[in-house]
């Protein structure tokens, strides 16, 4: 069971503290400004959003009032943004990451961490002026949130439009872009209208319930998004211009299918705007991917590109081979269809450390996955596999991903996948 102590924590991290959608080789030619000429660059899904430095303190006895207390502290590493590229990379992609940090104590460790890692740091603004996004939570003995402190301002401050436009050739290039909810409107805007101009699909990562609702000025241009129940809630009412929706409790006693029923139409109001894909994760209960009948829109990278991904990783090799794509009798491709379709798969049981990581590395590994040209529900195989390894562990991701255990669980999930809804809607 999630304590209190890490639901708070986990809701605050991503909420508030957070920041505010194939290899190191070309894949696809890229144009890249080198003063008044264009030349060739490479192709990699481009992430962009904030870095964070998360501190967690946790003291051994009971506090003293105005005095210290023995206990541990522990740096983590976070940010949605970040902790979804470092996914990717660790799965045998490299991204992109067009971020912020200062050069103060808290930048110079998740700069350097990212320049160590053999990752690009050209994307990542580092300058004397930004005070990096911190957040500071401290526990009680019983592991209580006893309070936080947040200090995130600088990512809509200095992750701006203008830093954001200087990597355009990137974002023409990628096979993807995404975009978390923590970048402030216009840089939101601004970003997707690059990836338009060029074709390149969005994935739009909520973030929290209210940065959630920051979608409703750039909905015509996202192909994927992936909230939680609530974020979904808060979506439908943003994009419905009311408040239609409530809220849902999660109640286990009741069937897979009942319980989306009460989901259905906060669904249809987001592919009814557009979206293609509507990833729906559901804690315990799994992942729902709902879509207008069947979509074409499975694959977004190359034959090329995919080769490339695939020639280093054996695991998107042995998933392409051991899952295959028609395993499920899917509707009649359509994106004009009034049909809902929608697959449920499962979680899988884990020992669960902590949760602030897990649905960052669900979006990492399913866009990995996706650019080595697995299909949508493949990619949401070895998303779950990833959220597991990620609770299982102390980091928001994984020192390392196992290919072997990844992929048997993967497979796990992924035979385990149902169609839970098709039918029309009005």
């Amino acid at each position: 069971m999630e304590s209190s102590a890490r639901r708070r924590i986990n809701l605050i991290h991503r909420h508030l503290l957070s920041p505010p959608r194939e290899l190191n080789n070309a894949l696809n030619p890229a144009l890249t400004n080198n003063g008044n000429q264009l030349q060739i660059g490479v192709a990699e899904p481009v992430i962009v959003g904030g870095m964070v430095l998360d501190i967690h303190a946790i003291p051994s006895i009971s506090a003293v009032p105005r005095s210290t207390t023995p206990g541990k502290i522990n740096y983590i590493l976070g940010g949605v943004a970040r902790n979804v590229a470092e996914c990717m990379s660790k799965l045998g992609t490299s991204p992109f990451l067009i971020s912020v940090v200062g050069h103060d104590m808290a930048g110079n460790l998740l700069f350097e961490n990212w320049r160590l890692a053999g990752l690009s740091t050209e994307g990542i603004r580092k300058h004397q002026d930004i005070s990096t996004a911190v957040v500071c939570a401290v526990v009680d003995v019983h592991g209580e949130l006893t309070a936080a402190v947040a200090s995130v301002e600088a990512i809509e401050e200095f992750l701006t439009p203008d830093w954001i436009e200087q990597f355009k050739c990137n974002i023409r290039a990628a096979p993807v872009l995404m975009i978390d909810a923590n970048l402030n409107p216009l840089a939101l805007k601004v970003s997707c209208q690059i990836a338009a101009e060029y074709n390149t699909p969005v994935w739009f990562e909520p973030v929290s319930v209210a940065k959630s609702r920051r979608i409703a000025s750039v909905v015509k241009y996202i192909s994927f998004t992936s909230p939680n129940e609530d974020e979904l809630i808060a979506m439908a009412n943003a994009l419905s211009g009311q408040d239609l929706f409530t809220p849902v409790k999660q109640d286990n006693s009741v069937t897979i299918e009942s319980f989306f029923e009460q989901l259905k139409s906060a669904v249809w109001v987001l592919l009814e705007k557009g979206i293609k894909i509507v990833i729906l994760t559901v804690g315990s209960r799994g992942v729902f991917v709902c879509s207008k009948g069947r979509q074409s829109f499975m694959k977004i990278s190359s034959k090329e590109e995919i080769n490339k991904y695939r020639s280093r990783s054996q695991l998107f090799r042995t998933l392409a081979t051991s899952c295959p794509p028609n395993m499920f009798s899917v509707p009649p491709e359509t994106e004009k269809s009034s049909f809902l379709f929608v697959m449920h798969f499962p979680a899988l049981p884990a020992s669960v450390v902590r949760l602030t990581g897990c649905g960052d590395c669900l979006v990492g590994g399913m866009l990995a996955s996706i650019c080595a040209g697995l299909n949508i529900y493949q990619s949401t195989a070895i998303g779950i596999a990833a959220a597991k390894a990620a609770v299982e562990t102390e980091n928001n991701v994984p020192q390392e991903f196992h290919s072997a255990k990844i992929a048997d669980d993967a497979r796990l999930v992924y035979t385990a996948g149902r169609i839970v809804f098709h039918d029309p809607m009005p």
